[in-house]
């Protein structure tokens, strides 16, 4: 599973013909599919959006996963599309909207997008809900909690033992700079200096990093089983798994804050049906389901006005959350990870 990633247009062409069962044209008569990652994601836009959706509606709608930005290329190339709405990380909305892959949204169809922040809404996809990045760890190996900020969780003498990271320069550019001890509100926008100096941080912990992670079920697992102690990790996956009793812990402090956004691939035979769904995924009653989920946030603020005490400590937007996070522009870290792709392949393999 690879969330805020990209894959070249031949990897693209490559995974379209391993995709099976596609049919050659896409038809309007196939049920509505919805796309996202899995796992607690899934679990949560299913049970706050795509349910009540389909129940209003009185339509069927299928429930996929995982995203795979490389699919959707392959869907629009081949003229066959088969998903009409679909969860990805916010790089892939500006390179769909460069590539030409993603349906332009007519926002006059999404009304309720006009109560977001402005760095939620683009013109090729809506943010629905919040997560973040964050530092997790082993509660068997650090009993007493781990690391408070990027920088203690690269002093390998203070928090010893075997790492994990995400497999791409994303949320790694933003990590190594905080640890390197640059303000947050200066690792934005990318610069080339900002850049070698975050792979220089990364090599400097690279010795101690066992698992490069590509999917979220990853760092949960691992860190259950002691195979790591310290890992970075998607915030829903990491709550789900502490709801179930796993033997790991977690900080907001120093996380790096994103949002999952919605977008319509290009061709899709039901985007007038997927305006309607964007739009009621923003609507605040639905939006304050998210609320009772206790995995992904709402991203319409005044739907978290009715939270307790307890779930505004799991909301990556309360104020005493996410004045400790790093929010991510997704637009800078699209062009970072353009720019510096062949070097993070050169420091992986070295």
């Amino acid at each position: 599973m690879r969330r805020r990633t990209f894959l070249a247009t031949a990897a693209a062409a490559g995974a379209f013909t391993g995709l099976g069962g596609l049919r050659q044209a896409a038809h309007a008569d196939r049920p509505f599919t919805f796309t996202s990652w899995g796992g607690a994601l899934s679990d949560a836009e299913k049970a706050a959006f795509t349910d009540p959706f389909a129940a209003l509606k009185g339509i069927e709608i299928v429930n996929a996963s995982p995203t795979e930005t490389a699919k959707i290329k392959a869907m629009v190339q081949a003229g066959a599309v088969e998903w009409d709405l679909v969860d990805v990380g916010g790089r892939t909305v500006w390179q769909g909207g460069e590539e030409g892959f993603l349906e332009p949204l007519d926002l006059a169809k999404i009304p309720n997008a006009g109560a977001l922040e402005k760095g939620w809404v683009s013109p090729y996809g809506v943010a629905t809900s919040t997560g973040a990045t964050i530092m997790a760890w082993s509660t068997t190996a650090f009993p007493d909690g781990g690391p408070q900020s990027w920088a203690e969780f690269w002093d390998v003498k203070r928090f010893p033992g075997p790492r994990g990271l995400y497999k791409y320069f994303y949320y790694n550019y933003e990590a190594a700079l905080l640890a390197a001890g640059v303000k947050r509100e200066e690792v934005f926008p990318f610069t080339d200096e900002k850049a070698e100096m975050a792979l220089g941080k990364i090599k400097e912990l690279k010795p101690n990093v066992s698992v490069w992670w590509g999917a979220g079920a990853q760092p949960p697992q691992l860190l259950s089983t002691g195979e790591l102690a310290l890992s970075s990790a998607w915030s829903g996956r990491m709550l789900a798994a502490e709801a179930e009793g796993a033997p790991v812990g977690h900080t907001y402090k120093d996380g790096i804050a994103w949002a999952n956004w919605w977008v319509i691939p290009k061709g899709s035979p039901n985007a007038a049906l997927a305006h309607e769904l964007l739009d009621f995924a923003l609507a605040e009653e639905q939006q304050a389901k998210l609320l009772n989920l206790k995995t992904y946030g709402p991203v319409l603020g005044s739907a978290t006005a009715g939270a307790d005490d307890e779930t505004r400590k799991v909301l990556v937007m309360a104020p005493d959350n996410i004045k400790d996070m790093l929010i991510l522009n997704e637009e800078e870290a699209n062009k970072y990870s353009r720019a510096y792709e062949e070097k993070w392949n050169q420091l992986m393999l070295g």
